[in-house]
């Protein structure tokens, strides 16, 4: 590959250019071609004082008026090469443009090394000169089957340089998309997708409305791109902008944007749906974490509880959210039919599992399950959980149906989990029940969930003083050694009588 320390240093002298009337441009402005290829290590000047053509020798290389160049060198620091005649032709013969570059290089196919016609490319590519016709020499080589991997990245290397300076300078998204189109028609095929290394190139530039202008656009022209397969689904643009958004955290972004190209008209593609519905996912996930701190702090003083507007406009962000998945899950099934149904329900599942959604959430678990797709066990018990900390004994009823052709180990996972949903409600009756459920089943609570359920039935029975509950829960540990021998007081205040027994 011609490297920086290969590419000698060009002088521009001013050739008049004469355009062949039967040479088409390809559609790349002038204006933003002009860069200067930081492979180039010398200066570049102009001039028009003297543009006849004159062939004298300087330190062995032929020099044309129009083009001056030094010696190279190699990149393993190796004595100084010099470049054939044939090389110098061909610039020469190039910049006058009166005839094809194909026939040009045709001519001289056999006199040209591969370096050198690495360098035509770099020579072209530079600033002031005809980028077309690099794009031309590049379409040639193609054709000669003469592009090696050496002269793919040299070429994606230039085209990426052209694309930073149409983003730099602010131009419209529509040339850079035209300029992918003449790559595209040059044969340009590097290893992964332009359309994603140019989204990339907008993003680490802060130019987050140029990448969706940049999407908006391709989607509009629809620009093939390579495939990429997610859940076996092809990638493309504007899932690929979306996934940027959600590394940065931007997950209301990334939703956003998917619906808002949606529409507008155009047609995303399947993969950006799934990577918007997990955005949602994701966005619920954090809202609930930063809802809980916050419910945390208000219990500790640290805040002032939450008024019932707070509350009112905690509940219709969280119900945009979700009417925003649900939208991208009919969307999904419209377009990607009964084979997405199952990672559209384990979307939706996750959805109302992070929005604490009991009912919906078990009504999508068994819909993965009927459309094939498999559900964990910890999912299963995570659902149960949530239904019970909403008493919802239907749902918890099913979902509690299998348990008894289960492991033990399998069992008290899951009436653990049955336990912590009945605590986190406040249903310590239904707690209490599940507690000595298990210990009847011979599995023994963790310590911390008894203890829980122990500690939430006294402080009750000191705002009630029903006694039952508790008593029946302690006779039970105790039969089962899992407490020692305890003191259960009680004082009326009315009588001034304190009722003590023994366990």
């Amino acid at each position: 590959m011609a490297t920086g320390n290969e590419i000698v240093s060009f002088t521009y002298l001013g050739l008049s250019k004469a355009v062949s009337p039967k040479r088409c441009r390809l559609g790349i402005p002038q204006t933003w071609l002009k860069w200067r290829s930081s492979l180039v290590l010398g200066g570049v000047g102009c001039s028009s004082r003297n543009p006849s053509f004159v062939s004298p020798r300087r330190n062995g290389f032929k020099l044309f008026s129009s083009v001056e160049l030094g010696s190279f060198v190699t990149s393993d620091g190796e004595e100084k090469n010099e470049m054939s005649d044939c090389f110098f032709e061909a610039i020469e013969e190039l910049e006058r443009m009166t005839r094809e570059p194909s026939d040009v290089l045709e001519e001289m196919n056999e006199r040209l090394s591969d370096r050198e016609l690495q360098l035509v490319l770099v020579y072209f590519a530079q600033e002031g000169r005809d980028s077309w016709c690099a794009l031309e020499v590049f379409e040639w080589l193609r054709k000669e089957n003469r592009v090696d991997k050496e002269t793919m990245e040299l070429m994606v290397s230039i085209m990426c340089g052209w694309v930073q300076k149409l983003i730099g300078s602010k131009s419209e998204a529509g040339d850079v998309v035209d300029l992918l189109v003449d790559m595209d028609c040059v044969g340009l095929n590097p290893s992964f997708s332009m359309v994603e290394k140019v989204i990339s190139l907008y993003w680490d530039a802060g130019e987050r409305e140029g990448a969706v202008s940049f999407v908006k656009e391709v989607l509009r022209r629809q620009i093939a791109y390579s495939d990429g397969n997610v859940d076996g689904h092809k990638a493309g643009p504007a899932g690929y902008l979306a996934w940027k958004m959600m590394e940065e955290g931007n997950y209301k972004d990334a939703v956003k944007l998917v619906i808002d190209i949606r529409d507008s008209g155009l047609k995303p593609e399947l993969y950006s749906y799934l990577i918007a519905m997990t955005a949602v996912v994701k966005e619920l996930n954090e809202f609930g974490k930063a809802l809980r701190k916050l419910k945390g702090f208000a219990r500790t003083g640290l805040v002032a509880e939450l008024d019932l507007e707070n509350l009112r406009l905690i509940e219709e962000y969280q119900a945009d959210l979700l009417a925003e998945g649900v939208q991208l899950s009919d969307w999904l099934i419209q377009e990607g039919g009964p084979s997405l149904f199952g990672v559209v329900h384990e979307r939706l599942l996750a959805m109302y599992v992070c929005a604490g959604r009991g009912i919906e959430a078990e009504r999508h678990l068994w819909q993965m399950k009927i459309s094939g797709k498999e559900v964990s066990g910890d999912l299963h018990d995570i659902v149960l959980a949530i239904c019970a900390s909403q008493k919802e004994l239907g749902p918890i009823s099913r979902l509690l149906t299998g348990m008894e052709a289960s492991s033990s180990l399998q069992k008290k996972k899951t009436l653990s989990w049955l336990l912590r949903g009945y605590i986190k409600g406040g249903h310590l009756e239904n707690a209490a029940e599940t507690v000595i459920k298990m210990l009847d089943l011979g599995l023994y609570p963790d310590f911390l969930d008894r203890a829980a359920v122990l500690q939430r039935l006294r402080r009750r029975i000191q705002q009630s003083g029903n006694l039952e509950t508790y008593l029946n829960l302690c006779k039970h540990l105790s039969d089962a050694s899992l407490i020692g021998p305890c003191l259960v007081y009680l004082y009326i205040k009315k009588y001034r009588l304190w009722i003590i027994r023994t366990l």
